[in-house]
């Protein structure tokens, strides 16, 4: 079709901002913005993980009424923890990571949340997802983070060219212009649970249909 064209992008963003006052925000940036605190942004990040935003929202809440901060958390046992966040997907598993996480939060970073990607990603259970979305949402520093919605509608564009999210954000960091990092993720997310779905999205409805090259959309409404 040749539609898409990377010149195209400060259109694309100017219209998805425009548009995004219209649809949900998600649940971590619902809390990143309430907050501004790079520990509730972690810990929502990572309930969210295979888990829907209404279900992390409600989990984060409860939670955050316990404990707010690594020292509270350890309080707590893993078993209230869970009873917390359930029904959030794997909460056993991710009890036990967030105690973890909080652990070493607070034996080797004085209970702060590291600002750096890398430092980050030595937390278990934190993978450049989680770790992008904390330096954004958390310190307001430049990330790129890919999820499942960055990933496919980047793609599906023609943006990129990419098969695994991590190639995608290696590729967004060199043709993606650095002042959209931080809402990218942020305006994608909401873009793709309203609009841009993973099957038979709404491409009748959308807003930036006629830049979009609608690569590997087989049925749309």
């Amino acid at each position: 079709m040749g539609r898409f064209k990377t010149r195209d992008i400060p259109k694309i963003i100017a219209i998805l901002k425009r548009e995004y006052k219209r649809w949900k925000m998600p649940s971590v940036t619902h809390t990143a913005e309430r907050s501004r605190d790079p520990f509730k942004v972690l810990i929502s990040t990572i309930l969210s993980l295979r888990t829907k935003d209404e279900t992390t929202s409600s989990a984060s809440g409860r939670l955050f009424k316990m404990a707010n901060n690594p020292s509270d958390m350890l309080a707590i046992s893993s078993r209230q923890i869970e009873k917390a966040i359930y029904p959030v997907g794997f909460y056993r598993t991710k009890a036990k990571i967030i105690r973890d996480v909080c652990k070493t939060l607070i034996e080797t970073y004085d209970s702060r949340v590291p600002d750096e990607i890398d430092e980050l990603l030595k937390l278990k259970g934190v993978g450049r997802k989680t770790a992008n979305l904390v330096v954004t949402l958390g310190y307001g520093k430049p990330g790129v983070c890919v999820d499942t919605h960055v990933h496919r509608i980047s793609n599906r564009w023609g943006f990129i060219e990419t098969k695994t999210p991590f190639e995608t954000e290696m590729v967004l960091r060199e043709k993606l212009p650095r002042k959209y990092w931080i809402d990218y993720n942020s305006l994608l997310v909401a873009f793709g649970q309203t609009v841009c779905r993973p099957i038979s999205p709404k491409c009748t409805e959308c807003p930036v249909e006629q830049l979009c090259e609608k690569i590997g959309v087989v049925k749309s409404r």
